[in-house]
């Protein structure tokens, strides 16, 4: 090799090591909300286990935890995450119009949705598919037996689209019934105007379990008849923001996975010798939290505001709860399901 190709690969290999150094720089979106000291998120007007509110106005479910946890690693404190609700017609003209930062409400990844937007999605929360609820006295068996059946659907969703596709692909001439909101098409379904009622199982389990006079009067078929990966949203433009919302949401599976808890965050921190527990919470030498324009605990608050990925599932909709969904696919990929973060190094 002659004198002037070892000065270029050395000038090749310096400017390789400066670009890995380089801390991330502020964009425009993650500039704005940590001058505003508070992080907006668009929720559900109301799904259970998922983005609620109660009484007092309080949110609460698996992806009021996702923006929480965003919140932390940002701004220091879960609790400067607000949360404005908005139904599926609504949901992505905020996102785009500023009105919110970041969509954390049951929404599905789709091509047409993350390529003409002007939105990305920024990972899943979870692995969900629709389904259908009978009442248990019609003696429904199976989605195929739907024919000429009223569904009631709500407007601006994949779930009126795919409810379509599975009436033409099966000869069932199914009548869509369909309303511009949740609301209205649980209301309808549960007075009876409609014979069936579709969305996401989950979806299905949650209504099923807060708005039945008696649960245990209605059916969950066992068919699903579409994919439905749910997770945030955040809008083209800030890669630095986009990074953040995607690395929480991993950072939240691999402490499962290392057995973090929201309980012994802390401790671990503390005791652990295993360098990914100690990379994860900012505990070496190493600091992922500069890549992304944070500090070295970014990941360690994230944990702290809502447990670990897992924690979250069983307080919100797992079995235990009034919706009671097993962990199934949803489970980590070391435990039989497809949850799988890259590595936080």
């Amino acid at each position: 090799m002659s004198m002037n190709s070892l000065k270029l690969t050395a000038l090749g290999l310096s400017a390789a090591a400066a670009l890995v150094s380089l801390p991330a720089h502020a964009g425009k979106d993650l500039d704005a909300i940590k001058k505003r000291g508070e992080l907006i998120c668009g929720a559900s007007t109301g799904l259970a286990g998922f983005s609620a509110a109660d009484s007092q106005g309080k949110y609460s479910g698996l992806d009021v935890d996702t923006c929480r946890a965003v919140a932390a690693a940002v701004l220091g404190d879960p609790n400067k995450a607000r949360f404005v609700p908005l139904t599926a017609q609504q949901r992505f003209t905020a996102l785009q119009s500023g009105e919110i930062d970041m969509l954390s409400r049951n929404t599905t990844w789709t091509l047409t949705r993350d390529a003409s937007l002007g939105l990305h999605f920024a990972g899943i929360n979870f692995y969900d598919g629709q389904g259908f609820m009978v009442p248990k006295k019609l003696n429904v068996k199976s989605a195929k037996q739907l024919k000429g059946a009223t569904v009631c659907v709500e407007a601006g969703t994949t779930t009126e689209l795919n409810l379509t596709d599975f009436s033409r692909a099966n000869n069932l001439n199914i009548k869509p019934v369909v309303f511009n909101n949740a609301e209205a098409t649980t209301a309808a379904y549960f007075s009876g105007r409609c014979q069936a009622f579709t969305t996401d199982a989950s979806g299905l389990a949650s209504y099923r379990s807060k708005q039945a006079a008696n649960p245990a009067d209605h059916v969950i078929l066992p068919e699903l008849i579409s994919k439905e990966p749910l997770g945030p949203m955040v809008r083209r433009g800030d890669d630095d923001f986009f990074a953040i919302v995607k690395w929480v949401g991993y950072a939240l599976l691999e402490a499962e996975e290392f057995g973090i808890t929201q309980a012994n965050a802390d401790q671990m921190r503390a005791e652990s010798k295993n360098p990914s527990v100690m990379r994860l919470l900012g505990a070496g030498n190493e600091d992922t939290g500069k890549l992304l324009g944070l500090d070295k605990e970014w990941a360690l608050r994230a944990i702290k505001a809502g447990g670990n990925y897992g924690e979250q599932f069983e307080r919100h909709v797992g079995p235990k709860t009034t919706i009671g969904l097993p962990r199934g696919i949803n489970n980590l990929w070391n435990n039989g399901g497809v949850m799988y973060a890259p590595p936080v190094r």
